[in-house]
């Protein structure tokens, strides 16, 4: 009996293994729930995703998901801030201000292009939070320092074109990035209903690589003298 009762107590003394694997690498832990929940947002959106699909995903318990993170809008919060973080560091690493103004802006009109190319998750995230209109978006201080950093170099860039006589006086820091991101977001976004209408299929490679092409074109053309 003394033998049967000590094993019992060991088993309800065990945690789960997905408790005892998050207490051993937590920054782990939370980087597979930040990644499962990235997923199950950008495919269900805010209202459809669930807590459950979410610890399933990350290979974790919704007990661990609440420790790190609190609750499914608090979750849905970071995923939003780590998914604008992870361009504004991919921006960054480009160094506009380090090239001349039109490569610059060439450069950071590619860049755009090719993020939203491969990362369609942040598109679908763009498009969630608009939904709500920037709901949770809006209370994060975090964003707004990056995105100011942002304009700020942009800024930069279009001031040095304007000394040079390359750029239109006129030529604003925030009309240059929504041509940039628009000209891809729409496009991207709205790639299965307008290939069925127009009956050309815009994923292709060729038109994907000639619509590239013009939104260098048309940013540029919109600011230069």
């Amino acid at each position: 009996m003394n033998d049967s009762g000590g094993n019992g107590e060991k088993k309800r003394s065990r945690r789960p293994s997905a408790e005892r694997t998050a207490q051993r690498d937590p920054e782990r832990t939370r980087a597979a729930i930040l990644d499962a929940a990235t997923r199950e947002f950008a495919e269900n959106g805010m209202g459809g995703a669930r807590v459950d699909a979410i610890a399933e995903r990350a290979g974790t318990n919704k007990r661990m998901l609440y420790h790190y993170f609190g609750d499914k809008e608090q979750l849905y919060l970071r995923v939003l801030e780590e998914a604008y973080v992870g361009i504004r560091t991919a921006e960054r690493a480009l160094h506009i201000g380090d090239r001349s103004p039109e490569e610059g802006i060439g450069e950071l009109a590619l860049f755009t292009w090719r993020y939203f190319l491969q990362h369609p998750e942040f598109l679908s995230l763009l498009g969630t939070e608009n939904m709500h209109r920037a709901r949770w978006l809006r209370q994060s201080v975090r964003l707004k320092e990056l995105h100011s950093h942002l304009i700020g170099e942009l800024s930069d860039v279009l001031e040095r074109g304007k000394k040079q006589g390359v750029f239109i006086e006129t030529a604003d820091p925030l009309h240059v990035y929504l041509t940039i991101a628009s000209l891809g977001y729409f496009y991207l976004s709205n790639q299965y209903t307008l290939s069925t209408i127009f009956g050309r299929d815009l994923i292709e490679p060729t038109h994907l690589n000639a619509w590239e092409r013009h939104i260098v074109h048309v940013t540029l053309t919109s600011i230069k003298r």
